[in-house]
């Protein structure tokens, strides 16, 4: 999928994730405005995280660059639990916890690379279900 408009490309990303998500018996919910710091809210069992959606087809090397923070720089605990970063190219998805980033600007992702930095949280669904 080729949507050159970022703000274009960021919606439809949401729109893949409350599919996939939804997929993994995951309630997802959007708040109202653009005021909150997160994308979704997810529920599962009545424990509800904040998950920030984010997506990247920049490669570098064997690996995607993914920003995984603000205008106002990385993000935090206070602000959210997750981030759900899609590759767009290997329609992969990394579920990252926020303390895996460690005020991270950005992470290479790497999903045909089974010890990559973060492939434990390729695919990791189940990190929204506690």
């Amino acid at each position: 999928m080729r949507i050159l408009q970022p703000k274009a490309r960021g919606e439809w990303a949401e729109l893949r994730f409350m599919t996939r998500a939804a997929e993994h018996g995951l309630r997802v919910t959007k708040p109202w405005g653009e005021n909150a710091p997160y994308d979704f809210a997810v529920e599962y069992n009545g424990h509800f995280l904040r998950v920030q959606v984010k997506c990247t087809c920049k490669k570098r090397l064997q690996s995607y660059v993914c920003s995984v923070s603000n205008s106002r720089g990385p993000y935090s605990s206070a602000q959210i639990d997750f981030v759900a970063a899609y590759v767009i190219p290997t329609n992969t998805w990394y579920i990252l916890p926020i303390t895996a980033l460690r005020r991270s600007f950005d992470v290479w992702l790497t999903p045909n690379r089974k010890n990559s930095r973060y492939a434990e949280f390729l695919e990791a669904w189940h990190l929204l279900k506690r």
